[in-house]
């Protein structure tokens, strides 16, 4: 195996093994707006989950997912032939080291590979950019999560409003299902397979990082705050927090077609990144 499959292996363990350190700066948050005891207990209980998973690098949820990959690379870069391969046998490798779930099955026969691996999974989104430069997000996506998307091909004449109305009964709709406090991609326009990608690309996006586009990141704002008044709360059982944050992202549109995507990511929001110079020089973030 080469150092960048050995980089790669040590990205998928810190993704399943922790959440984000601004997801779990966001749950501590949580547990001080609560005020029943119950959703106390519940955000509580997540957080012990999470130190367990960072002392003992053991998973932090038994669902460690499909192993999700956004990769953005240079132009330039030197080793391009190289990426999805070393993607495939990271995965493979992982499941057996770490260990990891396996969670991939053929839709047909429910053969299961045994090793987090098959026909288009691991799921490798590409991106092409300027540069040398080689940065992979590893995202593992539970399956809790993932039954909660939504995509909706919005009548273009219900505008920002629908759009709105969209998200908010989405989550509403959702209660406990998808484990939260969740963390919620919306991808906005585009054609229907743009919308998903881009509301799943959306929770790359730290929490509590607000869009650089001031419509988007006040529509951000008011929908966070409309969506955890619903009172849903951890796992369902109400309190304030049902959403740590909303991440929203958008494509250009054609005239007679508006679509909308929700994607949820739950409490555990889990992902690393692996940063790769021309030179060869390799760095896990995360």
């Amino acid at each position: 195996m080469t150092e960048f499959e050995e980089k790669l292996v040590g990205a998928i363990r810190s993704a399943v093994t922790r959440v984000t350190p601004e997801t779990e700066d966001a749950l501590k948050a949580a547990v001080d707006v609560e005020r029943e005891e119950g959703p106390k207990v519940q955000l509580e209980a997540i957080l012990d989950n999470i130190c367990i998973g960072k002392e003992d690098s053991v998973p932090i949820c038994q669902d460690t997912g499909t192993i999700t990959f956004f990769v953005r690379v240079g132009a330039n870069f030197p080793y391009i032939d190289l990426i999805k391969n070393s993607l495939i046998g990271a995965v493979q490798k992982a499941t057996r080291v770490i260990p990891l779930r396996p969670n991939a099955i053929h839709p047909i026969t429910h053969h299961n590979t045994g090793d987090n691996t098959g026909r288009f999974i691991p799921s490798i989104h590409w991106e092409i950019v300027s540069g040398d430069e080689l940065v992979i997000h590893v995202m593992p996506k539970g399956g809790g999560s993932e039954n909660m998307s939504k995509l909706v091909m919005m009548t273009p004449g219900k505008g920002l409003k629908g759009v709105k109305e969209i998200v908010i009964d989405q989550v509403a709709a959702m209660e406990g299902k998808p484990c939260p406090p969740t963390v919620v991609g919306v991808g906005i326009g585009g054609g229907a397979d743009m919308a998903l990608e881009l509301a799943k690309k959306a929770l790359l996006r730290p929490v509590g990082e607000r869009h650089p586009e001031k419509e988007i990141s006040e529509l951000e704002s008011e929908l966070l705050e409309k969506i955890n008044r619903l009172g849903i709360g951890p796992m369902g059982i109400g309190g304030e927090t049902t959403i740590l944050d909303i991440k929203i992202e958008y494509a250009h549109r054609h005239p007679a077609s508006f679509p909308v995507a929700v994607v949820p990511q739950c409490w555990a929001n889990r992902q690393a990144m692996v940063q790769v110079d021309a030179d060869g020089s390799l760095k896990v973030i995360g």
